[in-house]
């Protein structure tokens, strides 16, 4: 009996390895794929590149950044009275990619160039120039010695949705294998990440919601993603970017200036800017922005003089106006009339999210902060008088480390007033710069999706890992030579063991 139990069990684990060996079949590595995307900015241009082993072409998480160049000068919208330089503003960043990926690829690496809420603005202000800055970059791009696959104004609703992709895919959220797989939904929390993306003009919120209303179908987007179904809530606010809001709260702050000066200039305190700080907006190109040409009026002055004040507190009211809470045509709404349904899961706040946050170092704890040391920490830089924050900052340009106080305020007052995070959930928000070795943003996600690197249906692969498989087969092979050992001994006992049977 015993000899048939080993048997048995000896034949089991043969056939074990046999099958997991069978089945496996683990390809050797096969070369090194690129891809580029431009991500054609409000305010600048990046370029990134990416590399993926071929081989796992639908596989999570084989993705990888290797290089990001910034590209000289302003975004691309602001060569709209010179559109014939858009194009060749990008060759720097190009040449570096050639260096980046070996010649022998270049042909076969795709170059895309999404735009983004600058050029939304250009086209609404002038789609004549708009159109031309496209051809000047597209005959740039079709001059590099990669794929041209497209240079394109992306909307606000892909922009959010590929963000959304972006984090999740960064973060392993989409699909799992081998035992990372059980131990996955095995899992009560949320699957997926929401994202929060801020950029120059345009702010997104994008997440997975289960109490998502069907009265707002035009909010909603629907991925089905390695089998798996996912019903997404996106929104992207034009004009909600940290500089367009800026332009927004100046142009408030001018309707309801009362001063009619004989200087031709108008003097107005702002409690954004720090104490001692100045600066002089021509008023003529001020309106000129879609975001603030509805609110412009007959002024008895050309231009618009600011005196910081440093006042935290009086800033946040100042912003604030830039929420009308005040019309809910849905079961809840963020602002201005959006529909907003309740906030669910972790999310990932990225772009200028984390550079502002980043410099007020609100990022570095391993935790999240509490709501109300970040609003200390904010309303104390603001506090400070110009000249020292100059004198301490020299390597940053004035205009941007002008606006940080703003910026921090303008935040706050977007997360808290406008999407109504509050003490209880602040520590959802996890303010990101790369995951891994890769930048958080929108590029990675539209990369992937125009590639079809992400498909509807789970691709067919190997059932473990590769670690997943080793430890398997070195289990299996250790087990039956433990078994043929114990068969040796049994039937083959030393003679000093045999000495005390009769």
């Amino acid at each position: 009996m015993i000899l048939l139990i080993l048997g048995f069990l000896s034949t089991l684990a043969v056939i074990a390895l046999i099958a997991v060996a069978v089945t496996q079949n683990k390809p050797l590595p096969k070369n090194i794929k690129y891809g580029i995307v431009l991500d054609a900015g409000s305010s600048h241009t990046n370029l990134y590149v990416y590399e993926w082993p071929a081989e796992k072409e639908n596989d999570t998480g084989v993705v990888r950044q290797v290089e990001v160049c910034k590209v000289e000068g302003p975004g691309i919208s602001g060569y709209s009275h010179a559109t014939e330089k858009a194009g060749p503003s990008l060759a720097q960043c190009l040449q570096q990619a050639k260096e980046v990926i070996p010649s022998a690829q270049h042909k076969e690496t795709p170059v895309y160039l999404g735009a983004t809420a600058g050029m939304r603005l250009l086209r609404l202000q002038n789609e004549s120039a708009a159109d031309k800055v496209l051809s000047s970059v597209e005959k740039t791009l079709r001059l590099a010695p990669f794929n041209f696959q497209g240079a394109r104004i992306i909307t606000g609703q892909e922009e959010g949705a590929y963000g959304w992709i972006t984090i999740n895919y960064l973060m392993g959220n989409f699909k799992q294998s081998g035992w990372k797989k059980l131990l996955h939904s095995l899992k009560s929390l949320s699957e997926t990440s929401g994202a929060l993306d801020l950029g120059g003009a345009s702010t997104q919120i994008t997440f997975v919601s289960k109490d998502l209303s069907s009265e707002s179908p035009e909010n909603q987007l629907y991925f089905r993603l390695y089998g798996k179904d996912y019903q997404v809530y996106t929104h992207s606010f034009l004009c909600y970017g940290k500089d367009q809001a800026l332009q927004q709260k100046l142009a408030k702050d001018l309707q309801a200036s009362t001063s009619t000066p004989a200087l031709g200039y108008c003097n107005l305190h702002d409690p954004c800017f720090h104490k001692g700080y100045q600066r002089t907006i021509n008023i003529s190109d001020f309106f000129k922005n879609p975001c603030t040409s509805d609110k412009k009026k007959e002024l008895p002055f050309n231009e618009l003089y600011i005196e910081g004040e440093g006042n935290y507190q009086k800033c946040r009211e100042s912003i604030q106006k830039l929420f009308d809470k005040t019309n809910c045509p849905y079961s809840s709404c963020s602002f201005n009339g959006i529909y907003l349904p309740p906030l669910q899961g972790d999310f990932g706040a990225f772009s200028a999210f984390y550079f502002v946050m980043n410099f007020l170092n609100l990022t570095s704890e391993p935790n999240p902060l509490a709501l109300h040391t970040v609003t200390s920490t904010i309303e104390t830089f603001c506090a400070r008088p110009w000249q020292e924050v100059k004198t301490e900052y020299q390597n940053i340009k004035e205009k941007y480390l002008s606006e940080y106080c703003f910026s921090g305020a303008y935040i706050l007052s977007l997360l808290e007033n406008g999407y109504e995070f509050t003490e209880n959930n602040w520590q959802m928000i996890h303010f990101l710069g790369k995951i891994g070795s890769s930048d958080a943003g929108w590029t990675l996600g539209y990369m992937l999706n125009l590639t079809n690197m992400i498909p509807a249906e789970e691709p067919a692969g190997p059932p473990l890992s590769h670690g997943s498989y080793v430890g398997l087969m070195v289990l299996c092979s250790l087990v039956l030579v433990s078994l043929l050992l114990f068969a040796w001994l049994l039937f083959h006992k030393p003679k000093c063991l045999q000495k005390g049977i009769v």
